[in-house]
């Protein structure tokens, strides 16, 4: 099974050049991987204690981070190297201030796997979440390398768990410990034989609670709002923003919107403004116009989202009308803000838990949306009581970071021996 896995992903590497000439994205992801070799081998010339960490994409990313950066704080003689799969992790983060090195993971072949680890040569390995590659974790495995998984959420139709999926339950064993999110997970690893577990819960409690140590201040959000009620609908896809657009379109003067969609790519955009009634303002003209003077401003830039939630009354964060679903509703919660999301949310935990707490309301039409809205708006009373709730779980479910860097210093001392005192 492994050699025809492994053909297979030989076989990918040989056909992406070929279709990346059609798709951007795919271009990124060829083109990026590239320079990885070189970035590698340059930037860990002279450093001899690396950790490594991989992201499929932006939101592991920051469900990792909270441990990278308690590990780096402990740890700062280590080179940090992050990983990632998808561009539009990469491209989001390459920069990031906690990696030392960021580069795309090179695809899973033997190969790969074997020259990537003579390289960096971990003395552990973090995966966030989810991606299981089956040759780099045989490779962790031969080498004796500590490999951990972080905020790893396991389901019954996974196929680790049905008769067919031996191949892969072999991968999954190659893990040195597993910190999971939930007590399901846990019984769904143990009945494959996996013991090495612990439920720690998730992670991203802990990155979203730390953004309120931080100042959120935006000038420009400081000029739009004023003194209106703001809606903020964030990480829009097409539907959600069709689906807006009338309320938007006969919302009173006292209502401000604030659209940050998933994709800020001119064509949504357009099609977006074309469903509006009234004038709207993006943030790329915010120096040439006055933004109080409109009632919808688009944010077409990325990375101010979080930020934003903080001047939100209330909070529409999107990508419920699609498959896997609904998009962070953690970063509203933390605000202590009320939360309206598409129908597709069972595939998030954290979004079910509030839908059923009264903090997150879960709507499927237009008639759904203006009736909870309207609410809301009239209500301020209501409206701050169940943005309480979203706080108070938020606060409540934190602590995930410390078990998990606990367990890695506790049980990894005859390797990690330079503790920052």
């Amino acid at each position: 099974m492994r050699f025809a896995y492994s053909l297979l992903i030989r076989f990918v590497a040989i056909i992406l050049p070929l279709l990346a000439r059609f798709n951007a994205k795919l271009q990124r992801f060829v083109e990026g991987r590239k320079s990885v070799w070189q970035t590698l081998e340059k930037g860990l010339q002279g450093h001899q204690k690396t950790l490594w960490f991989h992201a499929a994409s932006l939101g592991e990313y920051e469900q990792g981070l909270p441990v990278m950066e308690a590990l780096k704080a402990k740890y700062p003689e280590y080179t940090f190297v992050l990983t990632f799969f998808s561009p539009s992790g990469y491209e989001v983060r390459k920069n990031n201030p906690v990696a030392d090195l960021t580069v795309y993971l090179p695809l899973d072949t033997p190969e790969n796997a074997r020259r990537f680890l003579q390289t960096v040569q971990p003395e552990m390995a973090f995966f966030i979440k989810y991606e299981f590659w089956p040759n780099y974790l045989n490779q962790l495995r031969q080498q004796a390398i500590p490999t951990y998984l972080i905020s790893g959420v396991f389901r019954p139709n996974q196929v680790f768990f049905k008769v067919y999926g031996g191949f892969y339950r072999k991968a999954l064993r190659t893990f040195s410990h597993f910190f999971v999110q939930n007590d399901l997970s846990k019984t769904l690893l143990q009945s494959i034989g996996i013991k090495a577990i612990s439920v720690s819960g998730d992670t991203r409690f802990d990155r979203v609670n730390t953004v309120l140590q931080r100042d959120n201040t935006l000038d420009f959000m400081e000029e739009f709002t004023q003194d209106a009620t703001v809606i903020v609908i964030g990480s829009s896809w097409p539907k959600d923003e069709e689906l807006l657009a009338n309320y938007i379109n006969e919302a009173p003067k006292n209502l401000k919107f604030v659209l940050a969609p998933h994709n800020i790519k001119s064509e949504q955009l357009d099609a977006f403004v074309a469903l509006l009634k009234h004038p709207s303002v993006r943030y790329s003209q915010r120096d040439t116009l006055s933004l109080q003077d409109y009632s919808i401003l688009i944010v077409d830039t990325v990375g101010l989202l979080t930020k934003i939630y903080a001047y939100a009354d209330i909070a529409y964060v999107g990508g419920g009308f699609g498959y896997p679903g609904v998009h962070n509703v953690l970063e509203p919660a933390t605000f202590g803000i009320p939360i309206v999301v598409g129908p597709h949310y069972d595939h998030f935990a954290e979004a079910t838990a509030l839908v059923h707490l009264g903090g997150c309301v879960s709507i499927s039409n237009e008639l759904e949306l203006k009736t909870i809205l309207d609410t809301w708006v009239a209500n301020t009373l209501e409206r701050k009581e169940k943005g309480k709730l979203c706080a108070t779980f938020v606060q409540k479910n934190t602590g995930a970071t410390e078990q998990i860097v606990s367990y890695i210093t506790t049980n990894n001392k005859p390797t990690l021996t330079h503790e920052k005192m």
